[in-house]
């Protein structure tokens, strides 16, 4: 679903799973945001994630965002995985 270009900073657009069946260090698993996005990644519990609105959003500049966000466990060496998602902005009404 399209997030309205006027959503408010702090707003959750999608809740992350994360789950490594390992135990110890190896099944400690982190998530980061790549690139410099106006978005950014809050622990909720301790396999979710919030993936937030940290900047306000202007569909006339931006009208979709790629996010890829890695998990790294912390394990040696260290295992990663990727998962990209596609982010519309929706129009409003500004004038």
């Amino acid at each position: 679903n399209p997030v309205p270009e006027d959503s408010v900073p702090t707003t959750v657009v999608a809740v992350i799973n994360v789950r490594d069946r390992d135990s110890g260090d190896n099944g400690e698993v982190s998530c980061t945001i790549d690139g410099d996005l106006p978005f950014r990644l809050q622990p909720s519990s301790e396999k979710t994630y919030k993936l937030i609105i940290a900047t306000a959003l202007d569909r006339e500049n931006v009208s979709a965002y790629n996010i890829t966000i890695t998990a790294r466990d912390r394990g040696r060496p260290a295992l990663s995985s990727r998962a990209a998602l596609v982010l519309e902005v929706s129009d409003v009404n500004d004038n």
